[in-house]
This record gives structure tokens, C-alpha cells and sequence, in this order.
């Protein structure tokens, strides 16, 4: 049994303010030194980096960590977030998009209502009061009694316009039976800019956002029953699950009989190079853990600013981020790009996502890059965005033939031609196409994937490093 206090911090919609709303609890509970263990419903990769910022007033260290019930399935929710909150204080759980709305066709598949359900956690619905009064308690009635399985514990009002608005909202709550446990009010001093795939990372803007968070955490401090929060989140039940370890093996995996990592001798762990800085941001933390439980040294690099790999680099992982914002940047960094062909050349295996594959593409842009896949990228008006299955076509680096996963496309670039001779994927849903590229040891795609789901992926690409 885990006990953890907990909140999901959820909305009727996208932009009603619970990424405002969740990061300021965040923040102003680690101001308080509570250890506070941050988390986001669904695939996204930005948000969980503010997260980890506004938790680090605490000390505590903790990244901000991702619960895709599609992506991971719904049996791996309870012991992923077991494993990132361990003995913390709090866990704030940040919801997606409305309350309620999950994974395109499939019901309540990977929605905030069934995280909440999973985990057995209160909810907290802000709502964005701005044009109601009287309205909001119909809106919030709706929302407590669609499914009597998720705990509406309480309601944030916010963009709240006075205190005469704030009045008509509390009384017309008072008779919703949802206590009101903070109002903000409309302001325009916290803001974080955005662009083409929504909010600017937290790497490219950190002295900026250091002081945003400070205001940020004032804001809800004052305006928020952090005490009544607080103990809503300590009403929430024991979870009677095991935490995820990133040393677990499948069982019946072919894989479970080699050397243990632990076992390991220092000089036999292969160093793995992960993409990191400005350029390369979007990375889940299980995967360096299972990389490392795999026997891997990881090693970040910022290919922005380091003209060499790590010594003695025997596999690279270039996860997503924004490569076409820095693509002068990156191009101009020739003796890295050099380094990084020579790499791949050679065999050595190359795991990269999305970013990592326009990256090792000919060209981004009309920027010269790495030249390791026969492909050029460029920016598009297009947004491709959703869930996705699909299937390895060949073996590689990654899987072998067969393989099955889940995972999200997130960008507004494209790629020509958009597989190679040997595809590094099969989509079967929504459509059925070929995706990506298996060259030697390279595996390249725009999929972004969870490898918590499939572990086995990890212990793969670290016994071919290893090999």
C-alpha cells in the first residue's frame, strides 16, 4: 500500500488555467518545504519542465514526471506515479485538456477523469469564471455529477473581475455542495510566451522563468486555502499498488538472463550520450533511468555548444524539442554534426525522436545537419498532433520486427521522404502507413514513445552499445 497526498488539478477546458493553477501550488507548497512530487496527465513535454522548476524551491529535486494511461497503459499509471512520489509530502497531478476529454474514439481513455479514478485522487476544477456568475454553479454540478467515480474535492475560480463577481460566485456555489478553496483574479503580470507547439521551454528561458515563478507562487498563495488544499489532498485513500522500477524485467523476457547492471563491473558500462540544452528538451525521466538500470552511463551533451560527443560514447539518444528554432545554431556546429555522422556510421546505435530525426536529417530548413538519413526537413503551416499505433517493421537498435507500441506525434515540421527503404515503423491507427528510418544502427521517427511500457527497448539499445 502507497499512501501519498495527492491532487489532480483539472478544467472543464484547455485554458482555463490549471497550468497556472498547478505549477503555483507547486511552487507555493515547496516555498512552505513541503517535498513536493510533480506530474502531467498525458504525452506532454513542457509542462512537466516548469513543474520541476517550481518544485526546486523545496530542495527536493524531483523532475517533473508524465502519467499517458494510452501511451503506458492504464495498469502502469498507479506504479508510475508510486515511483515518482515516493516519499514525498504532495503530489500535484496536472490535468489535459477538459476534465473529461481523453484519447480521440476511446471513451475516457487517457483523460484526467480516469488518471483521477486510477489513482484514487480528489480533483480540483478551476474554472474560468470571467463571463459567469450564476452559471458557474450549473457548469460545476455538471462536472461533480457526470461520474460518481471521480471526487470533485473542490473549485478554484479564476480571472475573477472583482470582488462584487467574486460574491455572486460564491453564493451561487453554496448551494453546488463544492467548496470554493481559492480565487484568482484577472491579471496580466505572470505570463509565459508561447509559440508553434505551445508554451516556450523552460531551458530556453530559465532566469526569466525563475522570477515568473516566484509571482506565480505569491498569486496562489494569497489567493488560494492552501491548508484546505492540503488536507483534501491528505483525505485521499491508499493506493494498494508497487511502485515501477526501472530494473524490472518483463516476465518470460529473453533479456531477464543477462548480467545484472548491478553486477556490472564500471569499466564494461557503455556510455550513452542524450541530447540535451535549448535545442533538445523533450525527454521523459524513465528513460534515463532505465537506460541507466540497463547498464548505461548517460551522459548529457548540449549539441548547441559541444563541439565533441562524451569520450568514449558507444550509443546516442536524440529525444524531441525545437531543432528548427535553432537551426542556424545547430548547423553551425559542424564539428559535432561530423562527430555525430561518424557515430552513426559506424554501427553504434542511435535512438532519435522527432527533433533527433530532423537532426540527423540532410538538411532543416536549408541548413545543413548531421546527413545521416537520405531526408530534408522543413517547417509546415500543418499541426500534426495525436495518439498513435504502430508496429516495428525490421529489426534494429530499438526492437525487433513486431514489436508493438503506443505513442504521439507533436510537430510542425515535415520530412521528404518521410520513411526510408528499411521504415522504422509500421502506423496501424488512425491510418495505416510507413514512418521512419533503420539505417545500420540508426532508428529515427517522428513517434515519441514511453519506454516505461516497453522496457525491454532500453535493455536492447544498452546490450548493443554494450556488444
Amino acid at each position: 500500500m502507497v499512501s501519498v497526498p495527492r491532487l489532480v488539478i483539472a478544467a472543464p477546458s484547455s485554458g482555463s488555467g490549471k497550468t497556472t493553477v498547478a505549477t503555483g501550488l507547486m511552487a507555493a507548497f515547496s516555498e512552505r518545504g513541503l517535498a513536493v512530487s510533480p506530474h502531467k496527465v498525458g504525452p506532454d513535454y513542457i509542462d512537466p519542465g516548469y513543474h520541476t522548476l517550481a518544485v526546486s524551491a523545496g530542495g527536493s529535486g524531483r523532475p517533473g514526471r508524465n502519467l499517458d494511461a494510452y501511451m503506458s497503459g492504464t495498469a502502469l499509471i498507479g506504479p508510475l506515479f508510486a515511483h515518482g512520489a515516493a516519499g514525498c509530502d504532495l503530489a500535484i497531478v496536472e490535468g489535459v485538456m477538459g476534465l473529461y476529454d481523453g484519447a480521440s474514439g476511446q471513451g475516457e481513455l487517457a483523460s484526467t477523469a480516469q488518471v483521477s479514478k486510477l489513482l484514487r485522487a480528489p480533483v480540483v476544477l478551476v474554472v474560468d469564471a470571467s463571463s459567469q456568475s450564476r452559471s458557474v454553479a450549473a457548469l460545476v454540478h455538471g462536472f461533480a455529477s457526470w461520474d460518481p467515480e471521480v471526487r470533485i474535492g473542490g473549485v478554484i475560480l479564476n480571472k475573477v473581475a472583482s470582488d462584487r463577481h467574486e460574491l455572486l460566485l460564491r453564493e451561487a456555489l453554496d448551494e453546488s455542495g463544492v467548496p470554493v478553496m481559492g480565487v484568482l483574479r484577472r491579471t496580466e503580470h505572470v505570463s509565459t510566451p508561447s509559440r508553434h507547439l505551445g508554451l516556450v521551454p523552460v531551458a530556453e528561458r530559465r532566469a526569466d522563468a525563475v522570477g515568473s515563478m516566484r509571482e506565480l507562487a505569491g498569486r496562489v498563495r494569497d489567493g488560494c486555502d492552501l491548508e484546505a488544499l492540503l488536507a483534501l489532498a491528505r483525505s485521499a485513500p491508499p493506493l494498494d499498488v508497487t511502485p515501477w522500477g526501472p530494473e524490472a524485467e518483463p516476465v518470460g523476457s529473453r533479456l531477464a538472463q543477462l548480467p545484472q547492471p548491478s553486477r556490472l563491473s564500471r569499466p564494461s558500462r557503455p556510455v550513452v550520450a542524450v541530447a540535451a540544452g535549448s535545442a533538445f528538451t523533450f525527454s521523459y525521466a524513465e528513460h534515463t533511468e532505465l537506460l541507466t538500470a540497463a547498464g548505461a552511463d548517460v551522459v548529457p551533451f548540449d549539441p548547441l555548444r559541444d563541439e565533441q560527443l562524451p569520450d568514449g560514447t558507444r550509443g546516442l539518444v536524440i529525444g524531441g524539442g525545437f531543432p528548427e528554432v535553432y537551426a542556424p545554431e545547430l548547423s553551425a556546429n559542424e564539428q559535432l554534426r561530423k562527430a555525430v555522422a561518424e557515430l552513426a556510421h559506424s554501427g553504434a546505435p542511435v535512438a532519435a525522436e522527432c527533433a533527433g530525426l530532423l537532426y540527423l536529417a540532410r538538411s532543416l530548413d536549408g541548413k545543413p545537419m548531421c546527413g545521416v538519413l537520405d531526408a530534408d526537413g522543413r517547417m509546415s503551416g500543418r499541426l500534426t498532433l495525436g495518439y498513435r499505433e504502430a508496429v516495428a517493421v525490421g529489426d534494429s537498435a530499438l526492437a525487433e520486427a513486431g514489436t508493438r507500441v503506443r505513442g504521439h506525434e507533436f510537430h510542425r515540421t515535415v520530412l521528404e521522404p518521410g520513411a526510408g527503404a528499411a521504415p522504422a515503423w509500421g502506423v496501424v491507427h488512425p491510418e495505416r502507413r510507413l514512418e521512419g528510418f533503420v539505417r545500420h544502427g540508426v532508428h529515427a521517427s517522428y513517434l515519441h514513445t514511453h519506454w516505461a511500457a516497453t522496457p525491454l527497448m532500453a535493455r536492447r539499445f544498452v546490450e548493443r552499445c554494450a556488444g
